[in-house]
């Protein structure tokens, strides 16, 4: 038999806030986190907006020297995680070490490392490139990190599959814990590529908005006048904890976890398939991997990028699998808050879903002004609802045809 798996803790970073209060009240409201970039002069490019991470002072949080020798998206991930840890009331000792596992997704690692290191490369030598240059830049290293801060040394991953990763890496720690082979798990993932070389290259590969001039009105997922996505950076991590060992210690559960679908379009580097083929059946795989059927679902949230083609064929998933039923379903794409998040976005998805179980509110796809004809479902526009729910799905899809969907379920005991 496999193991119940509950989720115990939660922690975030985001543009949206520093905190989980400050988070899930913005997203309830339905604020943007879009602004106009700050962190480089982006006078000179096409897109110069982002959902980026304002006031964080790492060593409000972490030692200075630590600090230096973590590059930005890893800082993101240990604070992310240091706030699950806390909130999950989850006390890591010498016992219990081994029974604790970490496994943080990131789509690109450290981008903000290598543009520094490349550019003292370049103008100073290479005797003057840092010794930590490559610790910092490998994407494992938020794992990795993780690790060595909470002292946890049970099964120790990372995932990376593009803006999929921490999808992946959520599941792949789900099924870790059924099978028994860890007692909690600290999953997530943490992403911090708005550098000027992360939005060039996405600029030159046509996928950001260059809504310059209304920042916050720029993610506009489903929306006949969505032009590409927003690049947001942050963390999300989730205690997961197998449900007896969490009973036990009588720790408060925000919801179950009972589903993980993936699989690989097999189509192209960066498009989706054009049937939306592996999108529906990863969500059709974690639907069945719950126990349920398609009438279960009660609430999706989307991958809903605000790219033409995404949301398109995201739409055409959703009616070919849910057939009748997908007209009653609430679909909304956080991302029109949060910027589009890379590697981290699942995760912080997922909190979304996880608070939305929790207290009976189903989160707004805000900018939704004019609808597509091609896109005709309910995306839940602009305000959030309020309705009890108590089945969703988290869909997530990256680069390479990577797709991951997440079930998650109401705690009832």
């Amino acid at each position: 038999m496999k193991r119940r798996v509950v989720v115990t803790g939660l922690g975030v970073i985001s543009a949206l806030g520093l905190d989980l209060d400050t988070f899930w009240r913005n997203i309830q409201q339905g604020n943007s986190g879009v602004s106009l970039i700050e962190s480089f002069d982006a006078s000179a490019f096409d897109t110069k907006i982002a959902a980026e991470v304002k006031d964080f002072v790492p060593t409000d949080y972490l030692e200075k020297k630590d600090a230096r020798h973590m590059d930005r998206f890893t800082q993101f991930a240990v604070v992310a995680a240091q706030q699950g840890l806390e909130d999950s009331g989850i006390r890591i000792t010498e016992e219990n070490a081994p029974e604790v596992g970490v496994i943080i997704g990131s789509g690109i690692g450290g981008l903000k490392t290598m543009e520094e290191q490349t550019r003292r490369l370049l103008e100073k030598g290479p005797k003057r490139v840092s010794p930590f240059f490559i610790p910092m830049i490998i994407p494992d290293m938020a794992s990795g990190h993780v690790s060595i801060y909470t002292g946890a040394q049970g099964p120790n991953l990372a995932a990376v599959t593009a803006c999929a990763s921490s999808a992946h890496a959520i599941g792949e720690a789900f099924r870790l814990i059924q099978y028994g082979d860890a007692e909690v798990m600290i999953t997530g993932g943490a992403e911090a590529a708005i550098t000027a070389l992360g939005v060039a290259g996405f600029n030159s590969a046509g996928a950001l908005s260059k809504n310059n001039d209304h920042p916050e009105q720029a993610s506009r997922p489903f929306d006949a006048k969505r032009d590409g996505f927003v690049m947001g950076e942050g963390a999300g991590v989730i205690i997961l904890e197998e449900l007896e060992h969490a009973v036990r210690r009588g720790a408060k559960i925000y919801g179950e976890i009972v589903g993980y679908g993936l699989t690989g379009d097999a189509y192209h580097i960066t498009s989706p398939h054009p049937e939306g083929r592996g999108a529906r059946q990863a969500m059709a795989m974690a639907i069945k991997d719950a126990g349920w059927e398609p009438k279960d679902v009660e609430y999706i949230n989307a991958h809903g990028t605000s790219t033409l083609q995404n949301d398109l064929l995201e739409t055409r998933a959703i009616k070919e699998l849910f057939g009748e039923e997908a007209a009653r379903l609430a679909v909304s794409s956080t991302k029109s808050m949060t910027g589009h998040l890379l590697g981290a976005a699942a995760a912080v998805e997922a909190i979304i879903c996880l608070l939305a179980l929790r207290d009976g509110i189903i989160p707004p796809t805000i900018n939704y002004e004019f609808p597509d004809p091609a896109c005709d479902l309910d995306y839940v526009p602009n305000q959030a609802r309020r309705q009890t729910v108590s089945r969703v799905l988290s869909n997530s899809f990256g680069f390479g045809g990577h797709n991951a969907t997440l079930a998650f379920a109401k705690y009832n005991g």
